[in-house]
């Protein structure tokens, strides 16, 4: 593992209290397929930075972990469904080549993995664009999963101003692992935190379409610097 890699997910141990999971360093008991899940996560996340150290030149900034996406996988706006392969036009070699991506959530929790809504949209949309999956690089303003406690794990709230200023140092360290020329945030909280970066509609509650068409004119005249035939 890359030393850099290994000191970011160090810092990931920092995760606030309460209503907060971290896939990393913690087993949720009610739907992890075992006491190895957090070890898996940790390996994905590690093998899909590896993957983009050297290549990524566009950051993508969402909200948070949700129970579909990174609760289970480790990876921002990723799902398992993706990474078994199931039913999505996203492979598992564009999420991480050179290592096999492995199910943390129990089989009968949902049996063909869970399939995120705004993961789908995001890679999806950065596939029709022609963006090299190794040129873009995920990743939230909070780092972890913050859940309702009123319905359990499996569900998602927005993160609190304290539990912002909590993961700050995350993003910093995320931001210096991955300095790209393009930054963007996706979403009014995302945007609170970087000011300063590309703004762009967050594509849930109905913002699907702005966010394809934000993303299309912020990308426009890039494609030479972003398309699979560049990545070396």
């Amino acid at each position: 593992m890359e030393p850099a890699v290994e000191r970011f997910l160090e810092l990931l141990k920092n995760s606030p209290r309460g209503s907060v999971f971290n896939p990393w360093w913690q087993v949720d008991r009610e739907n992890d397929v075992g006491s190895e899940a957090p070890v898996i996560r940790r390996r994905q996340l590690a093998a899909y930075f590896s993957a983009r150290l050297a290549t990524a030149r566009l950051v993508l900034v969402g909200e948070a972990l949700g129970y579909r996406g990174g609760h289970f996988t480790g990876i921002a706006m990723t799902s398992e469904r993706m990474l078994l392969g199931g039913k999505t036009e996203i492979e598992p070699k564009d999420i991480f080549p050179d290592a096999e991506a492995t199910r943390t959530s129990a089989g009968d929790t949902c049996p063909a993995g869970f399939s995120e809504p705004t993961a789908s949209v995001v890679w999806g949309t950065m596939r029709q664009l022609g963006v090299s999956p190794t040129r873009f690089v995920l990743w939230n303003v909070f780092a972890w999963h913050p859940y309702d406690p009123r319905a359990g794990m499996l569900s998602n709230r927005t993160p609190t101003s304290a539990e912002l200023a909590a993961s700050a140092p995350v993003l910093k360290l995320f931001l210096e692992l991955f300095p790209c020329e393009w930054v963007v945030s996706l979403g009014r909280l995302s945007a609170s935190r970087l000011p300063w970066a590309e703004r762009v509609r967050h594509p849930a509650s109905g913002g699907i379409v702005d966010f394809r068409r934000q993303m299309a004119a912020f990308l426009s005249g890039k494609a030479s610097e972003l398309c699979p035939g560049d990545a070396t």
